[in-house]
C-alpha cells in the first residue's frame, strides 16, 4: 500500500491502520509508505488502532502535515496484537481541542496499551486477549503544537519497547474556553523499556494553565537515554521540576540544558530507582541541579562533568 500526495478531512480518524477479524481471520496490516499527504480530523489524525488481533508493521510516514487534529499521532492497543517497525519523520502537527466526545484532548502524541475489559465494561475480564505489543518506534524530526499533555502508556503487563524521539519542537498552550482542562505535563511516559529523548525542546505558551507542572514526567522505565532536552518547569519560579524521573532504572541524561528560570531541573523519585547518571549536562540556570526524594538511596545518581550555578548568581 502506498499513500501520497493526499488531502484527508475527516470528523473521525483520518488515516487509521487495522488488524481485525470483522470479514474474516485478522492479517497482518504492513509494508505501508505515507508520503506528503495534509491529515485533518475531529479525532485522531494518524492512528495505529486500537482494532488490533494480529500486527500492524513495517510503516514509515514522512513529509505530512496534520492541523486542526484533536489528537495528532495515536498509538492505542487493544485487542492483543502488536505494533512494530514505524517509522515517522518530517512532520508538522497542529492539534486543536474538538467537543469532549472525540478521542483526543488537543494532544500531539498518544501511546496506550490496554486490555480490551479495561476499555469497555461489557467484556469481562479473562475472556479477552492479554494485553498486546508496542515496539520499535521512532519519531524524528517533527514540530509540534497542542493544547493537552502527550501522554504515552505502556501497560503494567506490557511495556512500551525501544521507543525514540528525536528533534522534536513540543508547544503546549491551554483552551481557557474549554469546560475541561487535563493536561499537567507536557509530555509523559510510563511503562516503557529502551526509551530515548533526544533532542526534545518543550515551549509553554500563553495562554497557560493553572494545572501545568513540568515540562518531562518519566515514570516506571528501564533503560533511559535522555539527551539534549530543554525545558523548564511550567511557569517561572514554581517549584515544580522541569523533569521528574520515578521508579526509573539505568538512564543516562546528558547533554541537556536547564533554560533560564529553571527551578529544579531535575526531581529524582521512587525506591526502585537506581543507576542514573547526569553527564555534561548544562544547570547554569537552574537553582538546583536535581534533588532526591527521601525514598531514593543517595548512591543512584552519579555526575560527571555538569555545569553548575555559581553560587551568588
Amino acid at each position: 500500500m502506498r499513500i501520497a500526495n493526499c488531502t484527508v478531512e475527516t470528523g473521525d480518524d483520518a488515516l487509521v491502520f487495522y488488524s481485525m477479524n470483522w470479514f474474516g481471520p485478522a492479517l497482518p496490516c504492513e509494508n505501508i509508505t505515507v508520503t506528503n499527504c495534509r491529515f485533518t480530523s475531529a479525532s485522531s489524525a494518524i492512528k495505529f488502532c486500537d482494532g488490533n488481533m494480529n500486527c500492524i508493521r513495517n510503516v514509515t510516514i514522512d513529509n505530512c502535515v496534520i492541523v486542526g487534529a484533536n489528537r495528532g499521532i495515536a498509538f492505542m492497543n487493544f485487542d492483543g496484537g502488536y505494533v512494530s517497525d514505524v517509522v515517522l519523520s518530517n512532520l508538522v502537527v497542529d492539534c486543536t481541542r474538538h467537543d469532549w466526545f472525540w478521542w483526543g484532548d488537543g494532544d500531539p502524541i498518544h501511546f496506550n496499551i490496554k486490555r480490551r475489559s479495561e476499555v469497555h465494561r461489557s467484556v469481562k475480564p479473562g475472556t479477552d486477549a492479554p494485553a498486546g505489543v508496542i515496539r520499535r518506534v521512532h519519531i524524528k524530526n517533527v514540530i509540534a503544537r497542542g493544547k493537552g499533555s502527550s501522554i504515552c502508556n505502556g501497560h503494567p503487563d506490557s511495556w512500551l519497547e525501544d521507543v525514540t524521539i528525536e528533534n522534536m519542537k513540543l508547544y503546549i498552550s491551554s483552551d481557557p474556553k474549554a469546560p475541561y482542562d487535563k493536561a499537567v505535563h507536557c509530555l509523559q511516559f510510563q511503562w516503557a523499556k529502551n526509551l530515548k529523548l533526544k533532542d526534545v525542546e518543550v515551549f509553554w505558551c500563553e495562554p497557560e494553565s493553572s494545572t501545568w507542572e513540568s515540562a518531562l514526567f518519566l515514570k516506571n522505565i528501564k533503560g533511559l537515554v535522555l539527551e539534549g532536552f530543554k525545558g523548564r518547569q511550567a511557569k517561572l519560579g514554581v517549584e515544580a521540576p522541569a523533569v521528574r524521573l520515578e521508579q526509573v532504572e539505568d538512564a543516562v541524561i546528558r547533554g541537556c540544558v536547564a533554560p533560564q528560570g529553571t527551578t529544579t531541573f531535575l526531581q529524582i523519585g521512587g525506591d526502585k530507582t537506581r543507576d542514573i547518571l547526569l553527564m555534561g549536562n548544562d544547570f547554569h540556570h537552574a537553582k538546583a541541579p536535581f534533588k532526591l526524594e527521601e525514598n531514593v538511596k543517595k548512591d543512584s545518581v552519579r555526575e560527571v562533568f555538569n555545569v553548575r550555578r555559581i553560587e551568588g548568581q
